[in-house]
């Protein structure tokens, strides 16, 4: 078992990571945000990979989604944490508390977020995005790492780069969301399609704009925030790693079975080739 951790904003590196050695990976689908590197967090193997690059060079929109996700299912990844700076639509959600969502609402419009087309359709239920296993596993993690933690809850995943307006803020609370951030809903889809349990742990660095009695949100605020939160993460990542078990009730691993609509006959080759380590054994 290799457990993939995708690191947000100011999660570029892990300090309990034993490095053993990083790796370039090429995909159909162009290249991922940055090396791989791969190596030990109490002798369970760990593949690490820095969401926005080292540096953080690359916006949200500009993400290669799905070359991030296919390079973590070409090393061999069976499990992703991925790690995210949200803001909060919750008074009791503050700064510095850990959510983790189990449900998604997509305010994106620019992003491709399916291994899918150039000549085979698929439907996979998406009905429950995260791994309910996973978020198990990972949110007890939290509560003995020290972590504040919310368990459960709706995550918004909207554009960017700029925040939301305080119109938009109102609105995402009152239909009861949680949180809101720019990137992991596109990287749930792109997980359950590669049949990998995906969960979120998500820092909460702000109040949304909604929260009038505290200044709008800026950079400076969220990053100093972020600082404190990114230690609590590895915290957590160290104790849930050896805590995960190989099996996955949830049924993540055989989640694209039954759902291509094409008849493989009619599938062109080179779909065939590109699409061997996601659903290879469905094209047969």
């Amino acid at each position: 078992m290799k457990i993939g951790v995708i690191g947000g904003s100011g999660l570029y590196g892990m300090k309990e990571l034993k490095v053993l050695r990083k790796e370039k990976v090429s995909t159909p689908f162009g290249d991922p945000s940055d090396e791989y590197v791969i190596g030990e967090i109490n002798g369970q193997e760990v593949v690490f990979l820095p969401r926005h690059g080292v540096g953080h060079r690359i916006l949200p929109s500009e993400l290669n989604f799905r070359a991030n996700i296919y390079g973590m299912k070409k090393l061999g990844v069976t499990r992703i944490l991925s790690v995210s700076a949200v803001g909060s639509l919750k008074e009791e959600i503050e700064p510095g508390h850990i959510v983790f969502p189990d449900q998604f609402i997509d305010r994106t419009f620019s992003r491709n977020s399916t291994f899918f087309g150039n000549g085979v359709v698929a439907h996979v239920s998406f009905a429950d995005p995260i791994c309910k296993d996973l978020l198990k596993t990972v949110s007890e993690a939290a509560k003995r790492a020290g972590a504040t933690t919310h368990i459960g809850g709706t995550y918004v995943n909207m554009e960017g780069p700029q925040f939301s307006t305080r119109a938009e803020s109102h609105m995402y609370r009152s239909w009861g969301a949680s949180v809101i951030g720019m990137t992991n809903l596109n990287e749930a889809k792109l997980a359950r399609e590669a049949e990998i349990c995906y969960t979120t742990i998500a820092l909460s660095t702000d109040y949304d704009c909604w929260y009038e009695e505290e200044e709008d949100v800026t950079t400076e605020a969220i990053l100093e925030v972020i600082h404190k939160n990114v230690a609590m993460s590895q915290k957590i990542i160290a104790e849930a790693v050896g805590s995960i078990g190989e099996e996955c009730s949830f049924g993540c691993h055989s989640m694209m079975e039954h759902t291509i609509m094409t008849d493989p006959k009619l599938i062109p080759e080179e779909t065939k080739k590109n699409l061997e380590p996601i659903v290879g054994k469905y094209l047969k």
